[in-house]
């Protein structure tokens, strides 16, 4: 009997309080040519500066995004999936260049740093909001290329949607593309 207890208490420490088993999040996937941005469908290694993938629960791969704002912007938007499991972004002081972000630099996207509104545009020639897994090297890329030092949660939808919205309103006033 007493080994019948021991067994059920296992089984309940593996399975978590709910009944179902907990399991680690996905490790990052790396970035090949076959990732394909999830609102431009092109390319994500074609375009220059920091990326993003996100894991959903019902998805084995990622959603890839070919700049950390478009990432933002998912998290963000009512119609997208937010069953995330995690969300990972490119380390920019992993590499030596901001345009190429360095192989397996990948850090979680809840942890990291980002600059916002420095004078660096992202992969779709917008601004971007510039990752970093480090406090200290977001506020050392601030002090060169200009910017504020934040964290994920302090990215406001104003922030991400702004050139969005001025596309909006430039194309109601007859200056739209």
């Amino acid at each position: 009997m007493i080994r019948l207890f021991l067994i059920a208490g296992c089984l309940g420490l593996l399975t978590g309080c709910d009944g179902r088993q907990e399991t680690a999040p996905p490790r990052p996937a790396e970035l090949t040519r076959d990732a394909i941005g999830h609102y431009c469908s092109m390319v994500v290694a074609d375009h220059p500066g920091p990326k993003a993938q996100i894991f959903t629960a019902d998805r084995d791969d990622p959603v890839w995004f070919p700049s950390v704002r478009d990432m933002f912007a998912y998290t963000m938007l009512p119609e997208e999936d937010h069953n995330i499991r995690v969300i990972y972004v490119s380390d920019t002081a992993a590499g030596s260049d901001y345009a190429r972000p360095a192989a397996g630099a990948w850090v979680d996207a809840r942890k990291a740093f980002y600059v916002l509104g420095s004078e660096v545009s992202g992969g779709m020639g917008l601004a971007e909001t510039v990752p970093f897994a480090e406090k200290d090297d977001a506020r050392a890329f601030a002090a060169r290329q200009g910017g504020e030092v934040v964290s994920f949660d302090q990215v406001t939808p104003a922030y991400v949607f702004a050139d969005f919205e001025a596309d909006t309103e430039s194309a109601a006033l007859g200056g739209g593309r």
